[in-house]
């Protein structure tokens, strides 16, 4: 399977935005899709995960309200909206995905995950 994430931009404070990552080569469906960012000079930090018929989902802990994680299974894409832009919000925003048979227990965990897309710049400006 094959990620691409698209959807960054130069935003304000206070904007919205949608981030999309799209798979192909493989079943989108079958993997728990989650989203993961990292600023410069900071570890890849984990936002949001979800599993995969959509029933369940998990957010870092200080990220939980603004952030939303979601996924259509029929379009092989997932999406993550985000509301309230901070200025510390300012990353390359990846997606990813990971078995969920394995992944539940360490969904934290950067090196968990399987599949990467090549990640989007969201760069929020006051």
């Amino acid at each position: 399977v094959q990620l691409q994430a698209f959807g960054g931009g130069l935003v304000q404070a206070g904007d919205s935005l949608r981030l999309t990552c799209e798979a192909s080569g493989g079943s989108f469906s079958a993997y728990v899709l989650g989203w993961f960012r990292q600023a410069p000079g900071k570890e890849r930090e984990f936002v949001a995960a979800q599993r995969r018929s959509g029933s369940t989902t998990y957010y870092g802990d200080s990220l939980k309200g603004r952030f939303t994680i979601s996924r259509d299974n029929a379009r092989n894409t997932g999406y993550l909206q985000i509301n309230s832009l901070k200025l510390e919000d300012t990353a390359v925003y990846y997606c990813a995905l990971a078995s969920q048979s394995t992944i539940l227990s360490s969904m934290y965990s950067a090196r968990a995950w399987d599949v990467w897309g090549q990640g989007t710049q969201v760069t929020v400006s006051s």
